[in-house]
């Protein structure tokens, strides 16, 4: 008999997640922390409408003036409020050179960090890419009303593969370098300042049995913050693959997962540990300096993994995919904390983990105005009581004034 071990579980720490699905809806997932409380679904953005669909999504994560940004189905990029939803900014690629193709979609987005340009108006940078290879760097401006600011954007566009399709797009934490890979591509950086490519990967020698592995990456991610050098991808033939580009241009460290394609690649902040997602709905996490597998999360999902995403300050992370759930999941004992069903297939999460400091800083006269109101509708509900209690003490009076009466006029029949 195995040896086996139960870890009770500590319920779902306090946090914030922003969903986005098949049927163009952002949910707003919260978890309060107190006495494992379940999360909950606390707002809805949007209306359902399968043209809509959300394929990528970005958050500039920070304390003031947090952005973020989606890239639809039917070629628009938005730039909302990821606190109450409002729509900062809204382009659309169909003024490119494949205009509102299904076979051009968006299949990368990314949201540079901007800096505030004046009092009413406000910048960002993004960078899309379409499964065509075509780039697009994106500058923005944007006010506190849409229509403002709709048609105020200049566009940068160069191509970053000649044929074959992308599939997966990441940018590294300095923002200074970009990774495209995808079916018939093998994965290259490109530098963003210049729009030019410094590396590009070589394909893997035949095996054995002289069997070649065709190129089809499906997701990838830089492995340090502060480091562009190395990287993970993961391929369709279910290996994971850790690539140094200042060391050579094949992999450096390659093993396979399970027997279907990987999804979702996510790193940690120790610079060694990254978690994988599978077409089956295995999670795991590795050690990408030797390749061993450090253990699979308990709990197997129904569906293909989509997206995971390591939150930035807990030891947590997110999962969802085409099961509809939204998973959060213990890094450390790798337990499910809670889950959340969402309804429609998932494309991508998010964490929001700046959220509890906004609700933390209110203003002091907002506060004073709701502690006015609040006095006051209890001055009101005592007075209501009050009258209340006069009025059914004057009933009371009345009913047993007739009562007297009745029983004097009684007392003088009987006389």
């Amino acid at each position: 008999m195995p040896r086996t071990t139960t870890v009770e579980s500590s319920g779902c720490p306090s946090l914030r997640a922003l969903t986005f699905d098949i049927l163009g809806l952002i949910k707003v997932v919260e978890a309060k922390g107190e006495q494992k409380e379940a999360p909950k679904v606390v707002e809805k953005w949007g209306e359902p409408d399968a043209s809509r669909c959300v394929l990528a999504a970005s958050l500039v994560d920070r304390e003031f003036d947090p952005l973020l940004g989606v890239a639809r189905k039917s070629g628009k990029i938005e730039v909302l409020s990821p606190v109450n939803g409002d729509v900062r900014a809204s382009i659309s690629i169909e003024s490119q050179n494949h205009p509102g193709s299904a076979d051009n979609s968006i299949v990368g987005l990314h949201l540079f960090k901007g800096e505030r340009l004046g009092s009413s108006s406000r910048s960002c940078n993004l960078l899309t890419c379409t499964s065509k290879g075509q780039a697009n760097m994106t500058y923005v401006k944007m006010s506190e009303s849409l229509e403002d600011s709709g048609g105020e954007s200049t566009q940068t566009t160069w191509n970053v593969c000649g044929s074959g399709s992308i599939l997966c797009c990441k940018v590294d934490a300095d923002e200074s370098y970009a990774l495209f890979g995808g079916k018939g591509v093998e994965v290259n950086i490109w530098d963003l300042s210049q729009c030019a490519k410094v590396w590009s990967a070589k394909s893997p020698a035949k095996n054995s049995l002289g069997i070649f592995t065709p190129t089809w990456f499906t997701s990838a991610t830089f492995l340090c913050k502060d480091d562009h050098r190395k990287f993970v991808a993961g391929t369709n033939s279910h290996q994971v693959r850790l690539y140094d580009i200042s060391a050579q241009r094949r992999p450096v460290v390659s093993f396979d997962f399970r027997e279907t394609p990987i999804k979702a690649v996510a790193e940690d902040e120790d610079g060694h540990t990254i978690y994988i997602g599978n077409g089956s709905g295995d999670l795991a996490s590795f050690d990408i300096r030797t390749g061993k597998l450090l253990g699979s999360f308990l709990g197997k999902c129904s569906g293909s993994i989509r997206s995971i995403v390591k939150h930035p300050e807990l030891p947590v992370i997110a999962s969802c995919g085409l099961d509809s759930y939204l998973r959060i999941w213990d890094v450390k004992s790798r337990q499910l904390l809670s889950a959340v069903f969402l309804k429609q297939h998932l494309n991508s999460v998010v964490f929001d983990s700046k959220f509890s400091t906004r609700e933390a800083q209110v203003p002091p006269q907002q506060q004073d105005t709701d502690e006015t109101l609040q006095t006051e509708e209890e001055e009101e509900k005592t007075v209501k009581r009050k009258k209340a209690s006069k009025e059914h003490s004057g009933s009371k009076k009345l009913k047993t004034k007739k009562k007297s009466i009745r029983s004097k006029g009684d007392s003088n029949d009987i006389a």
